[in-house]
């Protein structure tokens, strides 16, 4: 499989909010099956385009690829191909005589964050994931739902909560549940743990977020909810507007950077 396949499989993956392994052989000495720059690409179902040389090193390399997918960073193997392993070598049974190094890079989509509700908070969190280089997306049909109130960003305005239908969310994405009002809170967590994204916030009171899990785990999500953020955000002591944001951006960043 050529390179451009293999980055063009890669650019699917991304767009799909998945993200990838790319291998690549930056370091030979002696014989080895494959040339410097030999490309293979794993991704999170453990499927293989391109190869790096067979054999037992390449099964290791997609074992290795898909616990660094896990931990969401890069790593390097050096294998000895059937030569006396030297400290920090993986012995290969090999005939090749030689030694290689493989960069494992994990290449993670653009994080984009789906907002629910388009009041104040709404507006101070968009701002600031706006700068901190998440790609927004808001979601409502009140009247602050204007692309104005929103700039630099995405906004669905149609009727909500039917379009929440038109949203698709993506594993990588993180989505804030700021609207306020019960119904349309529900319907916005229902939308989103069914996607199992990699951030759910949800905007409110300890008491709040315990009635709403109540009523989703009676709906069969309980797993999902494990893992919600309720109340949102990191906590500051924050009160206004503004210092919501920068906590609910704050534990966005703590949760993308692992």
């Amino acid at each position: 499989m050529s390179d451009p396949e293999i980055f063009n499989r890669a650019g699917e993956s991304l767009a799909m909010g998945q993200s990838v392994v790319l291998c690549t052989l930056i370091y030979k000495e002696g014989s080895g099956p494959r040339e410097l720059g030999a490309k293979m690409l794993v991704t999170p179902e453990g499927r293989v385009l391109g190869t790096i040389g067979g054999g037992g090193m390449e099964r290791l390399l997609i074992k290795e690829a898909l616990e660094a997918l896990v931990e969401g960073k890069p790593r390097t193997l050096h294998f000895a191909m059937g030569i006396p392993p030297r400290e920090g070598m993986i012995a290969i049974d090999s005939k090749c005589g030689g030694e290689v190094k493989i960069f494992m890079d994990v290449v993670k989509p653009e994080p984009r964050l789906i907002i629910m509700g388009s009041g104040w908070i709404a507006q101070a969190t968009a701002r600031y994931a706006k700068n901190c280089g998440f790609d927004v997306t808001v979601v409502d049909d009140a009247d602050t739902a204007r692309q104005e109130c929103f700039p630099g960003t995405t906004v669905a305005n149609g009727k909500y909560p039917e379009s929440l239908e038109g949203v698709k969310i993506r594993p990588s994405d993180f989505v804030a549940v700021l609207h306020g009002e019960t119904q349309f809170e529900l319907a916005a967590l229902r939308h989103a743990v069914k996607a199992r994204p990699a951030y759910i916030g949800l905007l409110g009171s300890a008491n709040k977020a315990r009635r709403h899990m109540e009523q989703l785990k009676s709906e069969g999500f309980e797993k999902v909810l494990k893992t919600m953020h309720a109340p949102i955000g990191i906590d500051i002591n924050a009160e206004t507007p503004e210092e919501i944001g920068v906590s609910i951006v704050a534990e966005m960043i703590r949760v993308k950077r692992g």
